[in-house]
C-alpha cells in the first residue's frame, strides 16, 4: 500500500511516501527549487518520494492532501462577510486567486500530477485515489502517529488551518480523538507573527527570529498585550481584541490602533534594532509560553495521559517547549521535527494509513518512526566523486578510519566545516545531515558563524550538538531531545560568573560576555536549543562527535544549518559545495571527501549570489 501525503499552496510545500505504514521518504520543495519556503507544488519532492520508494505514479493507491480547501474557502468568505465593507480590497486581491487555483483543488491536483509525471488524463485515475483530512487533524496525526507512544494526549498550535488555530486531541493505538479547538480569527500563531510583523521580520519566516531576540529584552509589554491584546483564561482558551489586527480583512497583520498602544508604527526591515524592539519580543514569548502552558495544564487534567504530542508551528517555539518539559506535566514529551505545514504532509499520508484504512498501529514507547527525520535525498561516495571530477574540484578521499579524526582535529583546531552526509533532514532543523558544524569552546564562534558564514543578524543564537549519554553534564535535560526542539539551560557548574559591571549591560552588549565553558551556544539567558545524538539516529555524526571529545574534553559542538541567510538548506553536493564557495568555512565535508578552501579556484561570475535569495 502506497499512500502519498502533500502539502501545498499555503506555505512549505512538502511531499511524503508512506509504504504499508512505513515513512519511506519525506522532502520539502524548497530544497529542490531553491526558493526558501516554496509554496508551489512540490513536483520536485514528490518525484524524490516515488523514486526512493521503487515507485512508479501507477503505484500509487492512494494521494491525501493535508486540509480541506472548501472549508478553508468557507472560512475565508464568512471573514469577509462579518467584516464588511472593511476588507474589500483584501477580498478583491485573494478570492480570484482561491477560486482559480484552490478552490477546485481535485482538478488542479489532477493536471499537476500528469504534468509532473509526463501522463495523459486517462493514464490514471486521480480523483479515485484524493483524500482531503482536515489541516489540524494533519497536524495531530503528524504527531503522534510517529511518536514512541501507545497512548498520548496531542497539543496543535499554528496560525489558521480550515477554521480551528489551536487543536487538543488524544491518541490512543490507531486512533485520534479530537477533544477541543480554538478558532479563526482567535489563533495564538497569528498574534505572535503580528508582534514578528511588527519587529520589522518576515511573517511565516522571522517568528524564529522573534524567539531568539527575547532573552536581550525584559518583559516590560506583557501587562500591555494580556490588558488589551489577549483575554487568557485559566484553562488556555482565549479571545484575540480583533480592534488591533488586520489580518481578517487587511494586508498587513496590525492596524493604527496596534501602533498607538505601542507607541510607534511598525520597525522598518533591516534597520536597527533598539532595546524596545527586544523587550516587545521579551514580552509576546512570556505570553506565548504562558498560553502553551495552560494549554497543556489543561489538556493533562482532561486527559490523564502522561505523554504529550505536539505540532503545528508554534510547536517549532523550543522555548516554549521546554517550559512545558520543565513544568512535569507530562512525563514524556515528543514533538515533532516538521512541525509546521511541511508536516501536514506526513500528517496526511498517516491519517489515511491508520484512521481511514484503520491499520494496526505497533509502539513500544522509546522509538519513534521518523528515523531521525533523515528522510530526503542522499548521495553515494560514488556520487560525489563523479560531481568533483566533473567539476575538477580538488579534494582528498579518506577512510572512515583516518576520516573522523581529521574532521575532528580541524575542528579542534577552531576550523569550521560545512558538513554533508547521509540523507538530508525533513523539517526546518539540520541535524547533522546538512549542517555546519564548530567548536562551541570558541568565545568568539557566534559571532564568526553569524556574520561571515551565514551573513545574518548578530544576535542570531547557535544550537550544541551534544552527545546523547553526556547531555546532562552539560545541560538541566534528562530526556532526549534528537530534533533540537527543546531548550533548558546550562548546567550551573559549566557557568561562568559574570562581575558587578557586566550586569549592568543592557540588549545586545550582553552578547560580548562569555557566560559558560561552551560560549557559542549558551545565550544570553544561560539557556541552549539542544540537539542530542545518538549513534542509532546518525552514526556518522555520533563518531565525529565522540571523537572530538576523545581529543578535546568535550562532547559538545555547535550544530547549525547548511545554507546562508535566505537560502534553503543545501540539499546536493552541488548546493553545498556552492555555499561552501560564498562563505568563509574553512573545510568541506561530503561522504569521505575532505575539501580545503585554500585549494579551491573562486567560483566564476558569483559576485552577486546574494541578490539570488530573499531576506528572511
Amino acid at each position: 500500500m502506497n499512500i502519498l501525503g502533500i502539502s501545498a499552496y499555503y506555505h512549505d510545500s512538502a511531499a511524503c511516501l508512506v509504504k504499508d505504514g512505513n515513512i519511506i521518504a519525506a522532502a520539502q520543495e524548497e530544497r529542490f527549487t531553491r526558493i526558501k519556503h516554496d509554496s508551489s507544488f512540490p513536483e520536485n519532492a514528490i518525484k524524490f518520494c516515488l523514486k526512493e520508494a521503487k515507485i512508479l505514479p501507477f503505484n500509487l493507491d492512494y494521494v491525501v492532501f493535508y486540509d480541506k480547501p472548501f472549508l478553508k474557502f468557507e472560512r475565508l468568505l464568512e471573514t469577509y462577510i462579518a467584516f464588511a465593507p472593511v476588507g474589500v480590497k483584501s477580498f478583491i486581491t485573494s478570492m480570484p486567486v482561491w477560486i482559480k487555483e484552490k478552490l477546485f483543488l481535485p482538478d488542479i491536483l489532477t493536471k499537476e500530477l500528469n504534468n509532473c509525471f509526463s501522463l495523459n488524463k486517462k493514464d490514471v485515475k486521480w480523483q479515485d485515489k484524493f483524500l482531503f483530512p482536515q489541516h489540524h487533524l494533519s497536524h495531530q496525526a503528524s504527531a503522534f502517529f510517529p511518536s514512541p507512544y501507545k497512548e498520548a494526549a496531542i497539543l496543535t498550535i499554528d496560525g489558521v488551518g480550515e477554521w480551528a488555530t489551536s487543536s487538543l486531541g488524544l491518541g490512543k493505538d490507531n486512533n485520534i480523538e479530537l477533544l477541543y479547538e480554538t478558532h479563526f480569527p482567535h489563533s495564538l500563531g497569528l498574534l505572535y507573527s503580528a508582534f514578528t510583523y511588527y519587529l520589522g521580520f518576515k511573517v511565516n519566516s522571522g517568528e524564529y527570529k522573534v524567539m531568539g531576540l527575547a532573552p536581550y529584552g525584559e518583559p516590560k509589554y506583557t501587562k500591555t498585550i494580556l490588558d488589551n491584546l489577549i483575554d487568557l483564561k485559566e484553562d488556555g482558551s482565549f479571545r484575540l481584541n480583533l480592534k488591533y489586527f488586520n489580518y481578517c480583512t487587511g494586508l498587513t497583520m496590525t492596524n493604527e490602533r496596534f501602533n498607538q498602544l505601542f507607541g510607534a508604527k511598525p520597525r522598518k526591515p533591516e534597520t536597527s534594532l533598539t532595546q524596545k524592539e527586544m523587550d516587545l519580543a521579551r514580552s509576546i514569548q512570556e505570553v506565548t509560553e504562558e498560553a502553551m502552558l495552560r494549554m497543556a495544564r489543561f489538556l493533562k487534567k482532561e486527559t490523564n495521559q502522561e505523554n504529550l504530542c505536539l505540532a503545528g508551528g508554534v510547536a517549532l517555539n523550543c522555548v516554549g517547549n521546554g517550559k512545558i518539559l520543565k513544568s512535569n506535566l507530562f512525563k514524556n514529551i515528543w514533538v515533532q521535527p516538521a512541525s509546521g505545514d511541511a508536516g501536514g504532509a506526513l500528517g496526511a499520508a498517516l491519517v489515511c494509513w491508520y484512521q481511514f484504512l484503520n491499520n494496526i498501529r505497533v509502539s513500544n514507547n522509546m522509538d519513534d518512526s521518523m528515523n531521525g527525520s533523515f528522510l530526503g535525498p542522499s548521495y553515494s561516495n560514488d556520487d560525489i566523486k563523479d560531481y568533483l571530477s566533473k567539476k575538477q574540484i580538488p579534494y582528498d578521499f579518506l577512510e572512515d578510519a583516518e576520516f573522523f579524526k581529521k574532521a575532528a582535529f580541524l575542528l579542534n583546531q577552531g576550523k569550521v566545516i560545512g558538513w554533508f552526509q547521509g540523507r538530508a533532514e525533513f523539517g526546518p532543523r539540520a541535524l547533522g545531515g546538512r549542517s555546519i558544524i564548530a567548536d562551541a569552546r570558541n568565545s568568539q564562534m557566534q559571532k564568526t558563524l553569524n556574520l561571515k558564514i551565514k551573513f545574518r543578524e548578530s544576535f542570531r543564537p547557535f544550537a550544541p550538538s551534544v552527545l546523547g549519554e553526556r547531555a546532562s553534564d552539560y545541560f538541566e535535560l534528562d530526556c532526549e531531545s534528537p530534533y533540537m526542539l527543546l531548550v533548558a539551560d546550562v548546567q550551573k557548574h559549566h557557568r561562568k560568573l559574570l562581575d558587578e559591571n557586566s550586569k549592568d549591560l543592557w540588549g545586545i552588549d550582553k552578547l560580548n560576555l562569555e557566560r559558560s565553558s561552551i560560549p557559542a551556544v549558551t545565550h544570553v539567558d544561560y539557556s541552549a536549543r539542544i540537539q542530542t545524538v545518538d549513534p542509532r539516529r546518525n552514526e556518522r555524526y555520533y563518531k565525529l562527535i565522540k571523537e572530538f571529545e576523545r581529543i578535546s574534553g568535550c562532547p559538545v559542538i555547535v550544530n547549525t544549518s547548511f545554507n546562508v541567510r535566505g537560502e534553503p538548506i543545501v540539499n546536493s553536493p552541488e548546493d553545498a559545495y556552492r555555499c561552501f564557495m560564498r562563505t568563509n568555512m574553512d573545510y568541506l565535508v561530503l561522504g569521505n571527501y575532505l575539501l580545503d578552501k585554500s585549494k579551491q579556484k573562486p567560483l566564476d561570475g558569483d559576485l552577486d549570489w546574494k541578490k539570488e535569495f530573499k531576506l528572511d
